[in-house]
């Protein structure tokens, strides 16, 4: 009897959505159409979470944007379809799961980067009360919630077994890869020039920074599934990814992105060879006080450089560090000088998150705009998340901003010699170059508000915590 009745609702159930949605398309309504899709994500979050947590890794380097699509949004909510409203979803589950599974997160919330990125999404909530546009700021914390809580959170539970990292990983892989081909199939139909390149990953990507940035962020783990991946079949298809992700980094002609897998690099030599921390802080303040003593110098020899972006690998490599007649290097000072001036108007708790963009436009001086410049500041972001921070949350959102990062790469690197397993180290080593590469490019540009940024941050933040935690029980059990 319970079975007949449960035909005939369900039969109900499938009339009504049918006339329902016939009469929206009928009236020019079409969102009726996401309904089942909308079911099957619920239905994948509550039967098989660990699916729609690959689902949404592979659809990461896919997704695009509203503003992409040419979709007009009349509430001002820019968003990455598919992704941003499946982990809208995932935050809810992390939330109920929080409070009625708490086994599931044991070791998590006391661990030291648990307690700073409390600290920071305490300071990004109290910022964005006393923001100048408190809807902005509001809607930042919003998405940072919900990358944290998906790919942080239930990354953390996900992650107690290897395989799932390795399916994370893999996941967003081949969405990457299928970016990256799109992209050198696009760019080769018009000659690899350099102009085009700033475009050709178009709608995935919204420019060649991006893009680089997360080529940059991936190249690591693909060198780590060349050789623990489980057949030599599966190390042969991500020995031709590495080669892939490295092939679409040079095309991609992202300098800052070059300029962090070599920064990468040197982190993994001075870890393999052991170099002692005393002597790394000595260099460091050797090298402050050097730039320091003759930065008048160090300037005039930078202005004498007239190397703009080329075509040619060399002179783009060359106009790094043209600052007298580059435009991309210039408006990216006048960015940094925009946000200095912003926090010196409010230096304690910022202009509010995500308001930068808002507000810096009356902070150009006139003599520092170039030819990409606007009078109205419509052209993005402070180009660093560090100045971004300062600019937006203070002084005290930077520090805590900061302490994050320090508290994850000092946890990471005190933990790397202790782990025992060969497999987990090289887990441990490609999250932490991953993540050297997108905090040191995070110095030139800014892409945390970005799913393809934030996913694979947070995920390998939880990595390390994992590692951390589990270690540390074996210890105790020991």
């Amino acid at each position: 009897m319970l079975k007949k009745y449960s035909s005939y609702l369900f039969l109900l159930a499938l009339v009504s959505f049918v006339v329902s949605n016939t009469y929206l398309i009928g009236n020019e309504r079409y969102w009726g159409m996401l309904i089942p899709l909308l079911l099957a994500v619920i239905t994948m979050a509550l039967l098989r979470l660990d699916l729609l947590l690959t689902t949404v890794a592979f659809l990461t380097p896919l997704s695009t944007s509203l503003k992409e699509l040419g979709i007009y949004n009349p509430i001002g909510v820019e968003m990455a379809l598919p992704t941003e409203p499946l982990l809208f979803g995932l935050m809810i589950v992390a939330w109920v799961k929080m409070f009625s599974d708490k086994t599931l997160f044991k070791g998590l919330y006391t661990h030291p980067i648990s307690i700073a990125i409390g600290a920071y999404l305490f300071w990004l909530l109290f910022t964005s009360i006393s923001s100048s546009m408190p809807i902005v700021s509001l809607k930042l914390l919003v998405t940072r919630l919900w990358f944290i809580s998906s790919f942080y959170v239930l990354a953390y539970a996900w992650f107690q077994k290897k395989s799932n990292v390795h399916r994370f990983v893999k996941a967003y892989l081949t969405g990457l890869s299928l970016v990256a081909l799109y992209t050198i199939v696009q760019h080769s139909a018009k000659g690899f020039e350099h102009e085009v390149a700033h475009w050709v990953m178009s709608p995935f990507f919204k420019d060649h920074t991006s893009y680089g940035m997360a080529l940059a962020l991936l190249l690591p783990f693909s060198y780590y599934l060349t050789k623990f991946s489980d057949t030599q079949a599966i190390k042969l298809i991500f020995t031709f990814v590495f080669i892939l992700l490295i092939i679409a980094l040079i095309l991609s002609y992202t300098r800052a992105a070059w300029l962090s897998c070599v920064l990468a690099l040197c982190v993994y030599i001075i870890m393999k060879l052991r170099i002692r921390f005393s002597l790394l802080l000595s260099s460091l303040i050797f090298s402050t006080s050097f730039i320091l003593i003759f930065q008048t110098d160090i300037l005039m020899l930078l202005e004498k450089n007239s190397q703009d972006s080329s075509d040619s690998f060399v002179e783009h490599i060359e106009s790094m560090s043209n600052i007298t007649t580059d435009a991309s290097n210039l408006e990216r000072i006048n960015r940094w000088k925009s946000a200095i001036r912003l926090f010196e108007d409010r230096p304690h708790l910022g202009w509010g998150p995500g308001t930068y963009q808002f507000h810096y436009a009356p902070y150009q001086n006139y003599y520092e705009k170039t030819v990409i410049s606007t009078n109205a500041g419509d052209m993005g972001n402070a180009h660093s998340e560090y100045l971004s921070a300062l600019s937006e949350t203070g002084w005290p959102g930077l520090l805590i901003f900061l302490l994050f990062i320090t508290t994850v790469f000092f946890n990471a690197i005190v933990l790397y010699p202790q782990l025992e397993d060969k497999k987990e180290q090289w887990m441990l080593m490609a999250c932490i170059l991953g993540l050297v590469t997108y905090f040191s490019h995070a110095i030139l540009n800014n892409f945390l508000d970005m799913d393809k940024a934030s996913v694979p941050i947070w995920a390998f933040v939880a990595l390390i915590v994992v590692l951390d935690v589990n270690h540390k029980n074996k210890r105790i059990e020991a």
